[in-house]
This record gives structure tokens, C-alpha cells and sequence, in this order.
């Protein structure tokens, strides 16, 4: 007698409903870092830490523009001229160099140099920036004019590229809005005041220009450099007609790098003690240094390159 073939038994129902949980499980994991059911990509610690100090420095910077906004008003500027200047000038040395030295009865034309040679560095800024970000065509000249030291010390602290630009956009868009508004208020502010001088309203740019430089001047160099700056400003002082001696400041920087040429130098070649680094050139992961172009380091690899770096 002959009996129906048996089909050979197949897995059990539970586990292929087993099999399949556990991959819809991988595709989409529960938590924080989970994918967003919208489409958008999920929020890392690296674009929550980019956010958080984008927004720190973008506060602590703008609420200096009551300072600028009071400068530019005690220089005889009128309230539309300093807002122009916030808005189209858009770098507070910048703009404090040009108030300060037309507030001194400086020739417009020598303050507005003094003002273009401190702005060059924002150039030199964008060289790096450019590799970092890499920044579409047609956002350049948006991006171009929000290049300042603190966006980019903003982006260049960062792990990646992603968080790189979420930084930059928030130090930006932060700095720009708080920097405009504050820049009105105190040139509204100064302009009603009869002589902003009797309170002491016309030493609020240097002081705020001081405490801007004061943290930048982190090494022996750096400082010698701002000290020779201030002698060869108070020399040409009462020599030079006003605006110029702020010029002739810069001299400082060729002199101190010539004095100091050769002197605290680690050899080409020669790994410094405890960070695996060969002199004059730092690694991915030394302190400081921002992701080469096209990488897209995620805090894992920035993590072993740190710890085998200064600390």
C-alpha cells in the first residue's frame, strides 16, 4: 500500500516569527539613537554638544554688541551707521578698530585699513574651513560671511563633519541675531544719552576688545607679541596722526618671529614625549586639530586618537 509522500518538516512558525522580530529589531532599535519615523536623521551627543556650545559662544559673544552699539554712537556714528556696520561688517575687532579710531578723530580712510587688515585673518579662516565643512557652491557666499573666530573655533573643535556644520550654523545664525539686536539697543541707548563719556560709556569698547584678545594669548609668543603691540601703539601715539599707530601695531608680529625663530621648535621627525606626534605636524587626533577633508571620523575613532594623544 502505498502512502502520500510526507513533506520534511520546516522550521517552526516561532522561530521564523523569531527571525523576523529580531531584524526588524536591528533595522530599528529602540532609544535615543533610534531612527526617526519621518525621515530625519537621528540627533547624535556630537550634534547635542555641537548645539550646546554653538548657542554658549553665540550668547556670550552677541551681548557684546551693547558695547559696539555704544562705541559707535559716542564716535558720532548714527544709530543706522552702526547697525549697518553690524550687519554688513559682521567682525567685532573689526568693527571696535573702526569706531575706536575715528572716536579718536582718525582719518576714515586709515581707521577703515586698520579695520581690513584685522578682518585678513577671517580670509585665512576660510582656507580651513573650506576642507571641514565643504560647503556647497551655492551657500559659500552665505557661509563666507559667518566666518568669524568664533564659528570657526566652534567648528574646528568638533569630531566630524556633521557636527563640524551643525556648529557653525548655530554659532552663526546665535551670534548674528544676538549681535545685530544688542549692536541697536545700545546705539538707541548712547544716542539719548547726552555725553556717553561722563559715564564712562567710552572705554566700553576697549574693555570689551581686551577681554575678546586677553584668552587667545596662550603662549609665550603670543604674548610677547601683544606686549611689543601695545609699546609701538603708545610710541607712535602722539608721533603719528590718529588711526595709524594701530597700524604701525602690527609690527610686532614680524619682530617677535624673527627674535624667536628656531627657539622652542621640536625637529622634524621627533616624536614629543606622550603624544606619538612628529614635531611640526599634529595628528588626527591631537587637540585641536579638525577632520581632513572628506573624513567623517565618528566619536569611536576621534576617541582612540585622543587618548593616544596630549589629553
Amino acid at each position: 500500500m502505498n502512502h502520500p509522500a510526507i513533506p520534511p518538516p520546516g522550521p517552526p512558525e516561532r522561530t521564523a516569527r523569531g527571525t523576523e522580530g529580531a531584524a526588524d529589531a536591528v533595522a530599528a532599535p529602540d532609544g535615543p539613537g533610534s531612527a526617526d519615523p519621518t525621515g530625519r536623521a537621528p540627533a547624535r551627543p556630537e550634534d547635542r554638544a555641537a548645539v550646546r556650545d554653538g548657542l554658549g559662544v553665540g550668547v556670550a559673544v552677541g551681548l557684546s554688541g551693547f558695547a559696539f552699539g555704544i562705541t559707535a554712537a559716542t564716535a558720532g556714528l548714527t544709530v543706522l551707521q552702526s547697525c549697518a556696520l553690524s550687519l554688513l561688517v559682521f567682525t567685532g575687532a573689526s568693527q571696535f578698530a573702526l569706531v575706536g579710531a575715528l572716536a579718536a578723530g582718525g582719518n576714515p580712510f586709515t581707521a577703515a585699513a586698520g579695520a581690513f587688515f584685522l578682518g585678513v585673518r577671517n580670509g585665512f579662516y576660510g582656507l580651513r574651513l573650506a576642507t571641514v565643512l565643504a560647503v556647497p557652491g551655492r551657500w559659500r557666499p552665505v557661509v563666507a560671511h559667518a566666518v568669524i573666530d568664533e564659528t570657526t573655533a566652534v567648528s574646528l573643535a568638533r569630531p566630524d563633519r556633521r557636527s563640524a556644520r551643525v556648529g557653525f550654523a548655530v554659532t552663526a545664525v546665535s551670534l548674528y541675531a544676538l549681535w545685530n539686536l544688542t549692536t541697536l539697543l545700545g546705539a538707541l541707548g548712547a544716542s539719548r544719552i547726552a555725553d556717553p563719556a561722563v559715564w564712562g560709556l567710552d572705554a566700553a569698547g576697549p574693555a570689551v576688545f581686551l577681554a575678546l584678545l586677553a584668552p587667545m594669548l596662550r603662549s609665550g609668543r603670543e604674548r610677547a607679541t601683544a606686549g611689543l603691540a601695545v609699546v609701538i601703539a603708545l610710541v607712535a601715539l602722539p608721533i603719528l596722526p590718529a588711526g595709524v599707530p594701530v597700524l604701525t601695531a602690527a609690527l610686532a608680529a614680524p619682530l617677535v618671529l624673527v627674535a624667536t625663530r628656531g627657539r622652542g621648535a621640536t625637529p622634524v621627525g621627533t616624536v614629543r614625549e606622550g603624544t606619538g606626534v612628529s614635531g611640526g605636524t599634529a595628528g588626527p587626533g591631537a587637540p585641536g586639530r579638525a577632520p581632513e577633508a572628506g573624513s567623517d571620523a565618528g566619536p569611536d575613532r576621534g576617541g582612540e586618537a585622543r587618548r593616544g594623544g596630549a589629553g
